[in-house]
């Protein structure tokens, strides 16, 4: 017997106007920001996002500097090498790193001291592979050790990267690697792309120094290992600070925008609990001195330790402008890149080719809604009518799901749209063609109708979950455009099972409990 629980078709109901009301804010005309701002907070606001390609924007491609990664852990090492083997009390005649910057090298004094410094170079960093010449030992990075370091250092960018561009508010920036060094940035509907490759241009390293005040000033190394960096604010002049960092960027916690005392612009911050710490050690011992706030190899800040600051905040002034303020207070927020970004291609996409791929899309929806609709009440009668208000129901659902979900149209999403509305009658021609045949071999209308919902099931299943393994194997693999077509596609096989199953068999039992028909119009 034909029938549906109550439960059901509340549930079906319930889905129904779901995917109305979410999908609705979509049809608004362009001024829709003021339209919706009158709308109770109650009702669905969410829209689809346009892609790049649809909307218009900025497309950026960035290069990761891998070989300044490389030079640095090198440095690293030797800085780090220094001291151990002082404290060994292993003599060399020079210590540096080598000349491609992808390793270290130390000339012995003594060739028999050679195992001993390779064992201080293991202790440090275990990963070097290490070969001795006579009286050279060289340390150097394998292949492998220098993939792992290039994969965590894009894994960390590309991180960093979200995390700029996030606190621009761009909307639903596309942000993903592409080859072994490179990351792609699309913003759509960008209107200041100029401060966002600012932003993705500065590695924002930040580090706070003490200053030696007894090093003249120069552009060279002073002498102690002092470093001579130069002062933001007074430009052609340099101070010399310690090289190593008393604390650096990773230890704060919360950046934001303020005033100084002379209600100049300014940059407050506040230290995890061991930068907390550190903080007011290093104010305690270092009273009535400099302190040098170096960002990027230039110090931005050096104001004198009055008194120790236990508190964990401190601030940063200079001569900053209220966009300098902020954004600097945007990139502590977001933390360092672990490499300089080189920004190698830059496209701007005008919106007029998004309006002329949008209406194409329409159109070729429309076409395709209206040759299957002809085709389908032509084929079936009545029931082809239950079949295109099931695809019409299976088109909301998927810009509601679109809507929920945030996630960007792209013009090879329209054209998953489109092939899913031609698709989304297939399980009810399938259904159909099984009541046609009870029909055929004398059952009754309530029974060939009970049948052919219920024998047809398993077919529709198999083929539905074989498309949706190739769309989710498309979204797993794929990227870019591949991608907007695998989430418009897996989304619209879902539906349409859901619509064909449920909201048009719910469609049909209403009749027949409302018409109560010997024969069926199919």
């Amino acid at each position: 017997m034909v029938q549906i629980p109550l439960w059901k078709r509340i549930m079906i109901m319930g889905v129904v106007l779901f995917a109305i009301l979410f999908s609705a804010p979509n049809l608004l005309p362009k001024n829709e920001e003021a339209f919706l701002s009158k709308l109770p907070s109650w009702m669905p606001h969410k829209t689809v996002n346009l892609g790049l390609d649809l909307q218009g924007g900025s497309h950026i491609l960035l290069q990761v500097d891998l070989a300044s990664v490389i030079k640095q852990r090198s440095d690293d090492l030797v800085s780090s090498l220094r001291p151990a083997l002082r404290e060994e009390k292993l003599g060399y005649k020079r210590l540096a790193t080598m000349a491609d910057g992808a390793g270290v090298r130390v000339s012995l004094r003594d060739a028999t001291d050679a195992p001993a410094i390779e064992k201080a170079i293991r202790s440090i960093d275990n990963t070097m592979s290490i070969a001795v010449k006579e009286d050279v030992v060289e340390a150097t990075y394998p292949e492998l050790a220098v993939k792992q370091i290039k994969d965590e250092v894009i894994g960390q960018s590309l991180e960093i990267v979200r995390r700029r561009i996030d606190e621009t508010g761009t909307n639903e920036p596309i942000i993903q690697r592409q080859g072994d060094d490179r990351i792609v940035v699309q913003l759509p509907g960008l209107d200041d792309p100029e401060r966002v490759k600012q932003l993705l241009g500065k590695t924002a390293k930040l580090s706070f120094h003490l200053v030696n005040m007894d090093v003249a000033n120069s552009n060279v190394l002073g002498t102690g290992g002092d470093l001579v960096l130069p002062m933001a604010e007074a430009p052609g002049q340099t101070m010399a600070v310690e090289r190593r960092a008393m604390l650096t960027g990773d230890m704060l916690v919360k950046a934001a925008y303020t005033q100084d005392q002379n209600g100049q612009p300014a940059v407050s911050f506040r230290f995890n609990p061991l930068g907390t710490k550190k903080f007011c050690d290093l104010s305690r011992q270092n009273v009535n001195k400099l302190f040098a706030i170096v960002l990027d190899n230039e110090i931005i800040s050096a104001p004198v330790i009055r008194e120790p600051i236990c508190g964990g905040t401190g601030q940063i002034s200079g001569s900053f402008t209220l966009k300098e303020a902020n954004d600097l207070a945007i990139l502590l927020r977001a933390g360092a890149l672990p490499a300089p970004l080189n920004i190698i291609e830059e496209r701007t996409v005008g919106p007029s080719l998004g309006e002329d791929s949008i209406e194409a899309g329409k159109l070729a929806a429309l076409t395709g809604l209206a040759m299957v609709f002809v085709l389908m009440v032509m084929n079936y009668s009545l029931f082809g009518i239950f079949a295109c208000i099931g695809m019409l129901i299976n088109l909301a659902i998927c810009f509601a799901c679109l809507s929920v979900l945030q996630a960007t149209l792209t013009m090879p999403g329209i054209a998953g749209l489109v092939l899913t509305v031609c698709m989304s009658v297939d399980a009810n021609i399938l259904i159909f063609e099984r009541i046609r045949e009870e029909l055929r071999e004398g059952r009754s209308a309530i029974s060939a109708i009970d049948n052919g919902f219920r024998i047809a099931f398993g077919t529709i299943l198999d083929s539905n979950l074989t498309a949706l393994f190739a769309s989710l194997i498309l979204f797993s693999f794929g990227t870019g455009p591949i991608k907007g077509f695998a989430v418009t596609t897996t989304i619209g096989v879902a539906a349409s099972f859901f619509t064909a199953i449920s909201v048009v068999r719910l469609m049909v039992v209403y009749w027949i409990g409302r018409r109560r028909p010997a024969t069926l119009p199919v």
